[in-house]
């Protein structure tokens, strides 16, 4: 038989004491962990994507407000509105303002953007924006997070794929797993010596993206006047960033504007041109006059709006109308069963060189699904807008050219369709305006209390909602 172990005073004075000092150090991780001084509230039940109008309603009255500082523009995440001020988030029911679910920590927020149907919260620690987080917007339950390098001041642009976290001196691009696609420019803490980057010495006053690019003007000591650099946003290493141009600009008020796969458009604020450059070639697609005196955005950011929205248009002069006509149809009734070979036909007849025949206006899902057909037809076009606010006035740029189309003059921001319409805010309210062609049709009534700033325009559903500076107000 064994002799049981025997365990003198001692031995158990040492286990206790080691007992104590793994609970003491427990508490200590706990005590200076992320996890305490996070406070998570997700929804009890996700919030329902409401329909949006089908017109825009004869009046818009404020149906509720919240303070949120930490919002450049409204921030939409899927179904919910988001607010934001100090460390706490919010997620709104866009029809009464109900908080429906929260999400706080003990840091300052840097800024709050959105996309893949998250809100995306940034916040700052003592060296910079370096604490990411995404939370699910039916229900604020928190998605992937990721610690960056991103500057104070930061803002957060997305192309509908990347989000692109802006800086004077670092660019960083995530996917929707918040992985680190690139960066750009000289970063805190240096693991390859410059970034790879041809040009260390330069800062960045100004970004836009679109379509997997990225849009920089450059300021370097080396150059005349500004330089406007195209980078993908996904090239094959994360730590060699790949340009897919550069140019010395000419002039030196240069800010980007928008960028698509294939153009980028850059406002020369001192010659008062918007010049479209050919992103394959480098060389000048466009030059249009612009008003000269537009103010320079403070935070590098031009304020434009993509309307979702494409327009489908055939010219007259088409060859083989009934073929034409036929292929539309068989594409297109799905969506409108008015669509008819015999409507396209009394369309074309109608239509001129300048004014071709519009047969249907698509959503982004409806786009996708008929991509590859309509483009493949013959004397069909596609395209869609981009509205643009210069600091003066809201410019509709043409999606695929980036070319402008009309002006809308004396707003306050650049916009968002509404039922059908697009929406744009001006000193006494909301002006309704035909999307094809900038005519200004009526305007609706809006009380903003005094605030004579900058407004920009988002919708949820049958909501309608304005930034006015520290302030997010929804309208319904």
């Amino acid at each position: 038989m064994v002799r049981p172990e025997r365990r003198t005073r001692s031995d158990l004075v040492a286990v206790a004491l080691i007992l104590v000092a793994v609970v003491v150090a427990g508490l200590v991780v706990w005590l200076r962990s992320d996890a305490r001084a996070t406070d998570s509230e997700p929804a009890q039940r996700s919030i329902q994507r409401a329909a949006e109008p089908a017109e825009v309603p004869a009046a818009l009255r404020e149906a509720w407000r919240a303070p949120s500082p930490a919002t450049p523009q409204p921030v939409v995440a899927g179904p919910a509105a988001v607010s934001a001020e100090g460390g706490e988030v919010l997620g709104h029911d866009p029809a009464t303002g109900a908080v429906r679910w929260r999400y706080a920590r003990d840091l300052p927020l840097c800024t709050v953007g959105s996309e893949w149907n998250r809100a995306i919260a940034v916040y700052r620690k003592e060296a910079n924006c370096s604490e990411v987080s995404t939370l699910q917007g039916s229900t604020g339950v928190r998605g992937p997070a990721r610690n960056s390098d991103a500057e104070f001041g930061t803002r957060l642009l997305s192309d509908g794929t990347y989000v692109t976290a802006t800086g004077q001196r670092v660019l960083g691009t995530w996917r929707s797993d918040l992985v680190r696609t690139q960066q750009y420019g000289i970063m805190p803490a240096l693991k390859n010596a410059n970034n790879n980057i041809r040009r260390p010495d330069c800062s960045y006053p100004s970004t836009a993206v679109g379509n997997g690019r990225i849009a920089v003007i450059e300021d370097c000591p080396t150059d005349v006047h500004k330089r406007l650099t195209v980078l993908k946003a996904h090239p094959q290493d994360n730590e060699q960033p790949e340009e897919v141009f550069s140019t010395v600009l000419g002039g030196s008020e240069a800010t980007a504007v928008s960028v698509t796969g294939n153009r980028t458009a850059v406002f020369l604020r001192d010659t008062g041109q918007l010049v479209v450059y050919n992103n394959a070639t480098g060389s000048v697609q466009s030059q249009s006059p612009m008003p000269a005196d537009a103010p320079v955005p403070a935070d590098g950011v031009e304020p434009v709006s993509p309307d979702k929205v494409w327009t489908v248009a055939v010219r007259p002069d088409v060859p083989q109308r009934e073929r034409t006509a036929r292929a539309l149809a068989a594409a297109l009734s799905r969506f409108d069963p008015r669509i008819t070979e015999q409507s396209v036909l009394a369309g074309l007849a109608a239509a001129t060189p300048e004014q071709p025949y519009r047969v249907s206006t698509l959503n982004d899902e409806q786009y996708e699904q008929v991509e590859d057909k309509v483009r493949g037809i013959g004397g069909a076009s596609v395209s869609g807008m981009r509205y643009w606010h210069t600091g003066t006035g809201t410019v509709a740029l043409d999606s695929a050219t980036l070319e402008p189309l009309w002006t809308v003059p004396d707003t306050l921001g650049p916009g968002a369709l509404f039922g059908g319409k697009l929406l744009v805010p001006v000193r006494d309210g909301l002006a309704v305006v035909d999307r094809n062609t900038g005519a200004r049709e009526r305007t609706i009534p809006i009380d903003r209390q005094g605030w004579q700033g900058p407004v920009r325009v988002d919708s949820v559903g049958s909501t309608l909602l304005e930034q006015r500076g520290p302030t997010l107000v929804a309208l319904r």
